[in-house]
């Protein structure tokens, strides 16, 4: 069992949650839409510590949303991630973005869990989940149209993130619910500290975010 603090910044919500055995001791989170999580996540951090009556040294690990998401974000919260790792000698623990939002609708009454993080125009970061958050298909960058998951249509689904809202026009003819929201720190406790117990720590000298597409600034040129 363990204290661990939980940091999301894989969008423009800046996400700390610090929790005990499992248990949530306290969450401070905020949706900025200039990502302003350079200048608020230490500040979230130490909210976050008085808030749930504890020390900095009484955390015993730190557990960051990895991607994929804003190349920004994640540079910010994997940085702090590493920093707090390295400083206080306590191990570092990585979780994908997606599977934060499918911690969300764990257990609910749907075949299918596809959380979607918005990646632009209409392509979004996603992947097929079961309800019980096992992943099915492997994470991908995708421009959803009228055709896409058209194989799914039997299936009664949920898509859940801050690109499900842009999908649910073109995806509406599907047995779907639509639920828009941003990946939450307070939904990396329970895996978190699963990966606490069984030691599957990140090496904290060279892990690096999960951007699954390279920074591109400007356009992009066409043939």
């Amino acid at each position: 069992m363990a204290i661990i603090l939980n940091i999301e910044t894989s969008t423009k919500n800046c996400s700390v949650s610090i929790a005990k055995d499992g248990i949530q001791l306290c969450l401070v989170e905020e949706n900025e839409e200039n990502y302003a999580h350079g200048e608020k996540l230490n500040q979230f951090v130490d909210w976050c510590i008085n808030g749930a009556e504890i020390n900095l040294n009484d955390i015993e690990a730190v557990c960051v949303s990895k991607g994929p998401g804003s190349y920004t974000g994640l540079r910010i919260g994997v940085s702090s991630a590493k920093g707090f790792a390295y400083g206080l000698d306590i191990p570092l623990l990585a979780m994908d973005s997606l599977q934060v939002l499918v911690e969300s609708q764990i257990n609910t009454d749907v075949d299918l869990i596809i959380p979607m993080i918005d990646a632009r125009r209409m392509e979004v970061y996603t992947a097929l989940f079961d309800n019980k958050g096992n992943q099915l298909t492997e994470t991908e960058a995708k421009v959803i149209d009228e055709f896409s998951f058209e194989d799914l249509k039997d299936k009664k689904i949920v898509f859940v993130g801050d690109g499900a809202e842009k999908c649910q026009e073109i995806l509406g003819h599907l047995n779907a619910t639509f639920i828009q929201t941003y990946p939450s720190a307070q939904f990396m406790i329970q895996k978190a500290q699963q990966k606490f117990e069984e030691q599957l720590f990140e090496d904290v000298a060279y892990f690096e975010p999960y951007y699954l597409k390279d920074f591109i600034a400007g356009k992009k040129k066409t043939e």
